[in-house]
This record gives C-alpha cells, sequence and structure tokens, in this order.
C-alpha cells in the first residue's frame, strides 16, 4: 500500500483526477482484501444427498476432525421446524430401499425420522395397460426386510438435519446463494507467503454474504442447474422426455386403508400406460402418494379438472381400457359420470380385494396437485481436481423406478467412504487420483446402468402397437414365473 501511495505522490502533476482516483481504490482493495477461510469439505446444497454427506463425514471417526462447510439457498430453520397435521401429507414422497434405509442407520439419521408418517410396504403389483393378463408381482419374504418405506422428503431432510445438529458443528451458510467460484484466490488477495499453504489449485466460492470459502473438496449437490458442475466444465448428456409427471397426494375410503396390525398386507401399484406409467405408493393410514406420467397436455388437464373429476381420472386409469380412458380426457367435464357409467355396465371383478387393483381413491389433498418436466441428465464424470458432484448435479432420472432419491443417498454414502479411506492413508481428500476417482469408478457406471434400463423401460411401454407389444407381454409373463429372476430384479432395486 505504501509504494502505491509513494507512486501516486510522485507522479501527481501527470496524472489526471480520475486516473488517480482509480490507483487510490486499486491500492485500497488489494491491502484490504480478506483472506479466504479454508476448508476440507465444501458442499454446495442442503437437500439429502448434501447432508447425508456431511452427517456420514462427521459420523466417521475417520473423518470426524475435517472441517466442513455447507452452503445452502433456503432457510434450513423452516426445514428444521417442518411440521403438518396427521391427516395431511407432502406430495413430495420418495420410497427409500434397503441399502438408503442402511446407510440412513449407520450415519444416525434415521432415529430421528418420524416414523409415524413412514409406511413400507412388502408387495408390488405391475401391468401392462395394453394387456390385463401382462403382470408381474413381487413380494418380499417374510425374513426379508420391505421392497421399499415411503416417506415425505421433508420427513427425511429434517431427520439428517436433527442429526447434524446433535454431531460436532459445522459451518452453515444457510439463506445464502453462491456468487461466484473460481479456481485459486481472486486477483485482488494479497501476494501469499512463501511459506502458507498455495490455494491456487483450490476452488474459492464467494457468497452473497461476501464470504470467500476455499475447499480443499469442493462437492456439488446443488440440483440440475449446478453452478458447481458449471465450474468445473463437466459436460451433460440427455433429452426431455416430452412428459410432465402429475404428483398428488389420495385419500381412500375411510377403513380402506393400509392395515396398520398387519402392514405386510401394503400393495403398491404401477400400470403402464402408453403415455407414460401410474402409480399408487402407501403412506400411512388411509392414503397413497400418486406418481402419474403423462404428456404435457394432459398433465395441464388433469390440473383443470375440478376434484371430483380429477379423482374419477386416477381411478379410472387404473382399471379402464386405455381407449376409455383417452375419450375421457376428451371431455370438458363430467369425468365422475363416465366413469360410473362404464363400471355400472362393465362391473369390475374381485381384482381390488384380492389386492391386484388399488383401492378407489375417494378424495385429493386440496393443493397437493402439481406436474414437473421429466428428462434425462447425466454428467460425463462426477469428478474433476478438487470437485465432486453427487445427487441431481450428477443426474437426473425419470420416476418410473423410484430410484432418483435413492441414486443420491449412494453417490453421498460412496463419496463419504472415498474421503474417510483418503484420510486414513494420508492421502488429499481432493486428489482425483488418491481420492476422487474411488468414488467415480464406483458410481458412475452404476447410476450408468440405472438410467440406462429405466429409459429403455420408458421407450418399451410407449409403444402402442406392433409385435414389441406382444413380446413385452410375453417377456413380463416369463418373469413373472420366474421366482429366481424376480428376486434378483428386487434385489437389483433395492441396491442389495
Amino acid at each position: 500500500m505504501a509504494v502505491g501511495r509513494n507512486v501516486l505522490r510522485a507522479f501527481r502533476p501527470y496524472v489526471c483526477q480520475s486516473c488517480a482516483e482509480s490507483l487510490k481504490l486499486r491500492s485500497r482493495t488489494y491491502a484490504t482484501a480478506a483472506p479466504p477461510d479454508i476448508y476440507d469439505v465444501v458442499c454446495v446444497g442442503g437437500g439429502p444427498a448434501g447432508l447425508s454427506l456431511l452427517a456420514a463425514l462427521r459420523s466417521s471417526n475417520a473423518t470426524s476432525h475435517l472441517r466442513l462447510a455447507l452452503v445452502e439457498s433456503q432457510d434450513l430453520d423452516r426445514a428444521r421446524n417442518w411440521r403438518l397435521p396427521p391427516d395431511q401429507y407432502s406430495n413430495r414422497a420418495s420410497s427409500l430401499t434397503p441399502l438408503s434405509l442402511s446407510f440412513l442407520s449407520q450415519i444416525g439419521a434415521w432415529s430421528h425420522i418420524d416414523t409415524s408418517r413412514v409406511q413400507s410396504y412388502h408387495h408390488m403389483r405391475v401391468w401392462d395397460g395394453l394387456s390385463s393378463t401382462s403382470r408381474i408381482s413381487f413380494d418380499s419374504l417374510a425374513r426379508d426386510p420391505p421392497i421399499a418405506q415411503m416417506t415425505e422428503n421433508q420427513n427425511l431432510t429434517r431427520a439428517i438435519l436433527a442429526r447434524l445438529d446433535e454431531l460436532p458443528s459445522i459451518s452453515l451458510f444457510d439463506k445464502t446463494s453462491v456468487a461466484g467460484i473460481h479456481l485459486g484466490p481472486p486477483s485482488s488477495s494479497p501476494a501469499p507467503d512463501p511459506t502458507s499453504l498455495d490455494l491456487s489449485s483450490y476452488p474459492h466460492v464467494t457468497l452473497s454474504s461476501h464470504h470467500t470459502l476455499a475447499a480443499r473438496l469442493l462437492v456439488g449437490a446443488d440440483g440440475v442447474n449446478s453452478p458447481v458442475r458449471m465450474f468445473a466444465g463437466i459436460a451433460t448428456s440427455g433429452w426431455d422426455y416430452d412428459r410432465h409427471g402429475v404428483v398428488a397426494t389420495l385419500k381412500l375410503a375411510p377403513g380402506a386403508g393400509h392395515d396398520p396390525e398387519d402392514p405386510r398386507k401394503v400393495t403398491a401399484y404401477q400400470r403402464f400406460l402408453p403415455t407414460g406409467p401410474i402409480a399408487f405408493l402407501a403412506l400411512p393410514g388411509d392414503y397413497a402418494t400418486l406418481v402419474w406420467t403423462t404428456t404435457p397436455a394432459q398433465a395441464a388437464r388433469l390440473k383443470t379438472l375440478s376434484t371430483e373429476d380429477f379423482i374419477a381420472m386416477v381411478n379410472a386409469a387404473f382399471r379402464l381400457e386405455v381407449v376409455d380412458l383417452d375419450y375421457m380426457f376428451t371431455l370438458e367435464h363430467g369425468q365422475l359420470d363416465e366413469l360410473q357409467w362404464r363400471e355400472s355396465v362393465s362391473p369390475s371383478t374381485k381384482a381390488e380385494e384380492t389386492g391386484e387393483l388399488p383401492q378407489h381413491v375417494t378424495s385429493v389433498q386440496e393443493g397437493s396437485i402439481a406436474s414437473f418436466p421429466l428428462r434425462l441428465r447425466h454428467a460425463s464424470s462426477y469428478i474433476t481436481n478438487r470437485t465432486a458432484l453427487i445427487g441431481d448435479a450428477a443426474h437426473t432420472i425419470h420416476p418410473l423406478a423410484g430410484q432418483g432419491l435413492n441414486m443420491g443417498l449412494g453417490d453421498s454414502r460412496s463419496l463419504a467412504s472415498a474421503v474417510e479411506h483418503a484420510v486414513t492413508h494420508g492421502a488429499d481428500v481432493g486428489s482425483e487420483l488418491n481420492c476422487l476417482d474411488r468414488y467415480n469408478g464406483e458410481m458412475w457406471t452404476s447410476n450408468n446402468r440405472m438410467l440406462g434400463i429405466v429409459d429403455k423401460l420408458h421407450w418399451l411401454y410407449s409403444i402402442k402397437k406392433g409385435p414389441f407389444v406382444g413380446l413385452r407381454e410375453l417377456g413380463l409373463r416369463a418373469v413373472d414365473g420366474l421366482g429366481g429372476v424376480k428376486q434378483w430384479f428386487m434385489k437389483q432395486a433395492g441396491g442389495m
């Protein structure tokens, strides 16, 4: 700073006023630039993937000493204090596989879950909308864990936050957005001390609060439009499906829901229609969550219907022929009357009583009907030097298999394990070779396989006619008759 002032004094007669002011400003900025806060791991994004990663690192004896920071744009106190009455459920619910449940238990988060808002299911019925005989049934054995457990995403987020709150603290920057990310200190920073840590390879995260965080390892858990991924220059591939997912919280007839005294009778249902699958997934009591994949036009139509007609369309989608359902979409209103007439002239079998069809929906929770566009995206890599991607920042999947959240939790588990391995072997947690390659090698191929399977299922069941319809009917019936093959599919889907 003294040098800048001396230069300014010596050449003041020859320097214009604006340039003199600029030189003053530069000298002052150079001298007062605050050094960054240095962290071992900085995670951007406070959803289940990011939170579970930090909880895993804090829960491990090998990594509990690491300096951790979380950057989240939302107010996490709202997530901590999330509450809904017992007769209301969020429309954002997910099925957690046995592997995800094992990970959440291992890091101490599952003990904080509100179990009154969790529903396990041991049976699943899946069938082709173009063939009443093309069905497959999945049933977990008495000695096996449930196929999955349903709970609201907010219930899970609150549980992981509760676990983090009882562990040694992390630096939390919530209600704070990322203003920029660059490699190495900014040019305005003071010249580094030759004896100090070389931060030239460290990602520096500048926050809207004007803090700067330097990270040995920067983790992007920041969603589909990830700023961390953009900083890292990691490309993605994929496509939009021209489909929307319609979600809602459904209410069943009183007493027609899931038997709390015999939870093993609880069943999930999915019917593959040519426009996309419709899924009925149990929640506690007389409630269920709906995920209906359909065209953008049909999704918009569903959201404009009266409550009674929306319920009729949901019940029809599980029961009527595809041609009848398509006709009901053309009606401006009166879908309830249409369904009642069709069911009166063509009485259903005892499929509902025997559990082959879901119970009739009687109402829908107010304000719970929503939709979102569906797409497939996959990052070309999950890592670069000192940067890793997890969750939706790394991949986006079609919801037909309910694997999105489980894949994100799998990423967190694997990355935490890679960091633990690096620490126990004295390696740099931000090194591709000594740490991050281990995570990328385990998860990229595994996730790519799941993305590919789900994508092919979507296109296969979008076919309305031709030989493929008959072939898929034969294939589904064949797999249904092979118990060993079905158990293998269940284990793959459950991550076991």
